[in-house]
């Protein structure tokens, strides 16, 4: 369930200033370093399930962010990427 805390704010420095999700972001590269270094199929078929659960989770983050930051967050989603600095 995502929420928002009591006098909730937009943070878009430290990571944040290179991407939306920073967390997502960190442990997915545990995860795919992970898989790489075991070199097993499971572990790459565990990366995908992962990420597609991160997605699903982070579109509902963003509605919520944009109902509560309509112009800020709007604009924020337009200079920085989700997940991967200047790529996603």
């Amino acid at each position: 369930m995502v929420t928002l805390k009591e006098d909730h704010q937009l943070v878009e420095r430290g990571p944040y200033r290179l991407v939306r999700h920073p967390i997502y972001t960190g442990i997915l590269l545990m995860y795919v370093a992970t898989a790489i270094v075991l070199g097993h199929l499971a572990g790459c078929i565990g990366v995908v399930i992962v990420f597609g659960s991160f997605w699903i989770k982070l579109i509902r983050e963003e509605r919520v962010m944009l109902n509560q930051f309509p112009d800020e967050y709007t604009a924020y989603r337009q200079r920085v990427k989700r997940l991967i600095p200047f790529v996603l």
